[in-house]
C-alpha cells in the first residue's frame, strides 16, 4: 500500500470512528491528520488535504483546542496560525474521555439529581415506580461520573497496569 492511500485510509477510518463516539466526523479526521503530521498544518493545509471549508476547518479546529487535543503553534517567518496534536495516546485518550464525561454524564448525573425533589402524591404508583428508577439511575450514573473522574486522574503506569490485570 502507497504511504498517501495509508493516510488517506487512516484520516478516513479516525474520522468513522470518532462519529460512532459522537464526535463530529470532520473535526475527527482533522485530528488524525495533525496526530499523523510530523509538522505543524496550518488551516489552508487542512482545508487543502481534506476538501473542507475555511469554515469547517475553523470551527472543528476551535473544537479540538477546546477540548485540549490540538495546539496552536507558531511557525517562525509565519503569519498565520499553525496547528499541532497531542501525539501521547494515552493523554488523547484521557481528554477525549474527560470531555465526553463533562458534554455527557455530569448534565444526566445533574439532570436526575433534580428528580429527587419531584413533588407528587406518594402513594400513586406511577410517581413510586419513577422515584424508584430515577433513584437506581442517579445512582448509577453517579459511581459511573466517579470512575470516569478517577480515571482521567490516573498515571499512565496504573492505568495500563489495571487493565492488564482485568484481561487475566
Amino acid at each position: 500500500m502507497e504511504f498517501q492511500e495509508a493516510k488517506n485510509k487512516f484520516v478516513q477510518a479516525w474520522g468513522s470512528l470518532g462519529n460512532k463516539w459522537g464526535v463530529n466526523r470532520t473535526m475527527a479526521q482533522i485530528h488524525a491528520l495533525l496526530m499523523i503530521s510530523h509538522q505543524p498544518l496550518s488551516a489552508e493545509d487542512v482545508m487543502s488535504e481534506l476538501s473542507i471549508s475555511r469554515g469547517n476547518a475553523n470551527m472543528n479546529l476551535r473544537a479540538l483546542i477546546d477540548w485540549n487535543l490540538v495546539y496552536r503553534e507558531i511557525v517562525p517567518g509565519e503569519r498565520r496560525d499553525f496547528f499541532v496534536a497531542e501525539k501521547n495516546t494515552y493523554k488523547v485518550a484521557m481528554r477525549i474521555i474527560k470531555e465526553r464525561r463533562k458534554r455527557e454524564l455530569e448534565p444526566v448525573v445533574s439532570l436526575l439529581d433534580d428528580f429527587k425533589s419531584i413533588d407528587a402524591k406518594k402513594d400513586d404508583a406511577e410517581v413510586v415506580e419513577f422515584k424508584r428508577m430515577m433513584e437506581e439511575l442517579g445512582a448509577f450514573t453517579s459511581k459511573a461520573d466517579r470512575a470516569m473522574d478517577k480515571l482521567t486522574r490516573t498515571e499512565e503506569s496504573w492505568f495500563f497496569g489495571t487493565l492488564l490485570k482485568l484481561f487475566r
